[in-house]
């Protein structure tokens, strides 16, 4: 068994609380072993004044952290699963899901306890597709403008007054202690989330058996399940920040459901389909939704 492992992070706050968190497990579990945390800054988060969409999508926060695994000065790279691209190139694998943190999006104003309550012509920040697709369908009076930065700088620009209301990820809000920012947490129902939101993902090198092995007591079954199967979504469709998909997979009783969606930008268009049944069928049902969107037309609204 090593004696030291590596771990690569983005140097954001979130990013090192969730890969510090991974390294405490580490230590709990293998308190023989040292674990450090390495951090890196990514092409994600040195550009930010465009759209994500519009710069290279998911795979600017990632690829630095897959260099350090190449280059053996990292054995793990810890991420948000929402931010992994669908197809990670030949040399690598997300190995280990950890159980998922609150999937939904949450709604924070300094003045408005829910969007349903912002005035038409309220100004809105998101930096993300699916949650403006989302927004213009069903709330279409409210005006949008792109929010990039880490969590506390976006936080701060709707403190100084530059928004209404902003969008996150209600489990970055919760892991760095910020939950009474909350004001609502959108229904996962209706507001879907993002594929992957709330969970955490491994990274590491596929030949690499033994630390594959020494992460794989971090896994959780349920939510490894329930990713896995919204990425099917996704990557049957080319999902990535560049087009507007949600999907949201649940278990509970041993019982699988699942709701995705595909819009345009501008919400005008949404498709939207769900389904559920037994847990061991969980990859079919994500499959049968797929077809399901196509059928409705996914694949003309997102161009493919």
């Amino acid at each position: 068994m090593k004696n030291l492992i590596r771990i690569a992070s983005r140097q954001s706050q979130l990013a090192l609380w969730q890969s510090n968190f991974i390294a405490d497990l580490i230590k709990k579990k293998y308190p023989q072993i040292s674990v450090e945390v390495i951090s890196f800054k990514t092409q994600g988060d040195i550009i930010l004044d465009q759209p994500l969409a519009e710069i290279g999508g998911k795979g600017l926060f990632i690829k630095e952290l897959e260099q350090a695994l190449l280059e053996d000065k990292a054995d793990i790279a810890v991420h948000s699963m929402k931010d992994v691209p669908m197809t990670l190139a030949n040399p690598f694998e997300i190995c280990t899901i950890t159980k998922r943190e609150n999937p939904t999006d949450a709604f924070i104003s300094n003045h408005y306890d829910d969007i349903q309550y912002l005035p038409p012509g309220s100004i809105i920040g998101t930096s993300s597709l699916r949650r403006q697709s989302l927004i213009h369908h069903l709330y279409p009076g409210l005006k949008i403008q792109t929010l990039r930065g880490n969590l506390q700088t976006r936080l701060s620009k709707l403190d100084d007054g530059q928004y209404d209301a902003i969008i996150l990820a209600s489990a970055g809000l919760i892991r760095l202690g910020l939950e009474s920012r909350i004001k609502t947490k959108m229904s996962a129902y209706d507001f879907i989330p993002a594929v992957g939101q709330g969970a955490l993902g491994i990274e590491v090198l596929k030949e690499n058996n033994s630390v594959i092995d020494l992460v794989d007591f971090l896994n959780n079954l349920d939510s490894r399940r329930c990713v896995e199967a919204e990425r099917i979504i996704s990557k049957s469709l080319a999902g990535s920040c560049t087009v507007p998909i949600g999907a949201h997979a649940i278990i509970d009783d041993n019982q699988f459901s699942m709701n995705a969606f595909v819009g345009t930008a501008d919400g005008e268009q949404m498709i939207i389909s769900r389904g559920k049944g037994e847990v061991f069928n969980s990859q079919k049902i994500a499959h049968d939704i797929c077809h399901d969107l196509i059928q409705q037309g996914a694949k003309k609204i997102l161009g493919i």
